[in-house]
């Protein structure tokens, strides 16, 4: 695969090309050469989905939203301007031949994989949460099973379904190996699920409700420890107020105000890729829900570059 065959492909579809770029960062023509320390993915794909469709527009939708926060030079409450630590740079859409899921998930895992030898962080949008799986893949290959913070109202460790399912992906990454559950934990969770034999530790949306951010981040950071942190942000973990764009909404979700404050806490933990998922812009109001999951990326990349790097 060569280093800018995201970029542009005769097996793109349609609806997969790029506009602007997430927060104007430049575009990466060689993943391998950049001196970039975060390389930004779009996965246009949402042929996984149970709900309503629509999350292939999901990464247009969180860059083009991303233009609201632009204007900020040191964003509140850093204190400091995000290029002078951190540079990324946007790698534009992985493409896959549309109706042939396995090439989305070949190509995905080849694309973040090249990311990673190149000693690069991923920061990539889905589409839905299914493309968490070939991600995971790669990084696992990389790191080794990595610990995982997941923020979603559904657990999606279901066993059934069929071979591209938004709602199995981390029962096959946790049978093939990939997230270390000892250190995990799925945050914001509000739909059934089997808890006799559940392999992740739940802070449900009552709990994080009732307890607030700051035990929430304490919780976090008991059960992960110095373990390599992967996060995933499924948008629906937000209630439906403050991210209505979702295919699968679920009512009596975390705000925006609780997740922006539980990410910044993340502060000194050995974050190594994040994912913002499910952004589905047809059932959006006023971008709303784009700009949360923008809102959150960049939040995220703020406390990579506090950490003081990205890798």
């Amino acid at each position: 695969m060569s280093a800018s065959m995201n970029i542009a492909d005769a097996d793109m579809p349609i609806y997969g090309g790029l506009g602007m770029t997430f927060m104007e960062f430049p575009q990466v023509t060689n993943i391998q050469t950049s001196d970039a320390d975060v390389v930004v993915t779009g996965v246009p794909f949402d042929m996984a989905t149970s709900g309503r469709p629509g999350a292939r527009f999901g990464p247009t939708g969180v860059r083009q939203a991303s233009a609201q926060l632009v204007w900020e030079g040191a964003r509140w409450p850093w204190s400091f301007a995000l290029d002078n630590h951190l540079k990324v740079e946007d790698s534009g859409n992985v493409s896959f031949k549309h109706g042939e899921p396995q090439t989305l998930v070949d190509n995905l895992e080849a694309h973040i994989s090249q990311i990673l030898e190149s000693g690069k962080s991923a920061l990539t949008f889905g589409g839905d949460h299914f493309i968490t799986l070939p991600v995971l893949r790669a990084y696992a290959k990389k790191h080794g099973p990595v610990a995982l913070i997941h923020f979603d109202a559904h657990t999606d460790t279901y066993d059934g379904g069929s071979k591209y399912d938004h709602g199995t992906l981390f029962h096959h990454a946790v049978v093939e190996g990939l997230v270390d559950t000892e250190h995990s934990l799925q945050i914001g969770i509000r739909t059934s699920y089997n808890r006799k034999n559940h392999p992740f530790e739940v802070l449900d949306a009552a709990w994080v409700g009732d307890n607030g951010p700051q035990k929430t981040l304490e919780r976090i950071r008991e059960r992960v420890g110095d373990k390599r942190v992967y996060v995933s942000f499924d948008i629906d973990g937000l209630d439906p107020a403050f991210a209505p764009g979702t295919g699968t909404p679920v009512a009596a979700g975390i705000s925006i105000d609780c997740a922006l404050k539980v990410i910044r806490g993340l502060q000194g933990l050995d974050l190594i890729g994040m994912d913002v998922v499910e952004v589905a812009p047809a059932y959006d109001h006023a971008e709303i829900t784009s700009l949360a999951g923008a809102t959150l990326a960049l939040e995220y990349l703020y406390v990579l570059a506090a950490n003081g790097g990205a890798v």
